[in-house]
């Protein structure tokens, strides 16, 4: 009787961590991501195994020219948003920071740089920076001569350097520092507050124009945020808590009102204290925080 390949051993079962990654990383959102691997499978379904020779790159390339579509949908999409835009958070678990380069890829601050990228280009980015892929690879992914891909990889580098946090703190000094976030928060400790603030910190909601009191522009400095942070606390119609939680490959934070989420936040930490806050509250963008997602490379 000939073997029958079994559904565990199918190469796109094998490597989904690793497609679900790439586009993500590509998308900067999850379910844009599952919407890319569900396309993506139909288009390996009906392929000829024999003649595939490499199955990781194949479907890595398949992959690849999904989410690149699926980009230039969504950019004209994003256009049109109400307020700040902001990748759509995902719970991970502390083993994502073991891979220093995954951690930094996949936090919310660099999927905010990626997000100013042109679709060409973000895609180069990813393979090339993130994923090691050739360019060769890439350039049978994306439709251009490796050439072109080499300047597209040089200019994209530029970009993402120039605006990339210039620290990268280890997973322990970044927890510790948010874990005094959450106590100031959840005590409304106002001087707390300012002192894991750093004095020109940037604070940027994305509520999506549906919930209220998430602001709609960045809020600049620790003393506003700090006012804005504890006010938000206290006028919450209900028990609103923060909880440390493991977001994007970081130690951030979870918002629950009455034991429900209502958002998730992200950090940039540097010299022991917050730079950058990032708000995710839009209830379109928290329905991947109910149990970790695993990433690969």
């Amino acid at each position: 009787m000939a073997d029958v390949a079994r559904p565990h051993d199918d190469p796109f079962v094998v490597h989904r961590r690793l497609l679900f990654t790439v586009a993500y990383e590509m998308l900067g959102s999850a379910g844009d991501a599952e919407d890319v691997l569900q396309e993506s499978w139909l288009r390996w379904a009906s392929v000829d195994r024999a003649e595939v020779r490499d199955a990781r790159a194949y479907l890595v390339r398949v992959v690849t020219r999904q989410a690149l579509n699926h980009l230039r949908t969504v950019s004209r999409r994003r256009e049109d948003y109400v307020g700040e835009w902001l990748p759509e958070p995902l719970l991970t678990g502390p083993d994502v920071a073991d891979d220093i380069a995954l951690a930094e890829s996949v936090s919310l601050a660099m999927l905010t740089v990626l997000e100013t990228l042109g679709p060409a280009e973000r895609v180069v980015f990813v393979l090339r920076e993130v994923f090691d892929v050739p360019y060769d690879e890439i350039a049978d992914a994306v439709g251009k001569t490796p050439a072109a891909v080499r300047q597209i990889a040089h200019r994209a580098q530029a970009h993402v350097a120039a605006r990339r946090p210039r620290v990268r703190v280890v997973a322990a000094e970044h927890e510790r520092v948010v874990a005094r976030l959450v106590a100031a928060l959840n005590t409304g400790d106002l001087d707390a507050l300012l002192a894991v603030l750093a004095p020109d910190v940037v604070a940027v909601a994305d509520g999506g124009g549906r919930v209220r009191g998430a602001a709609r522009r960045p809020i600049v400095g620790a003393v506003r945020l700090a006012r804005y942070l504890v006010g938000g606390m206290a006028r919450a119609e209900g028990t609103l808590v923060a909880e440390v939680a493991w977001v994007n490959g970081e130690p951030g934070l979870r918002m629950e009102l009455d034991g429900h989420l209502v958002a998730v936040v992200g950090f940039t930490v540097a010299d022991g204290r917050v730079t950058h806050v990032w708000s995710i509250a839009n209830p379109d963008k928290l329905g991947w925080l109910g149990e970790e997602v695993d990433l690969s490379r």
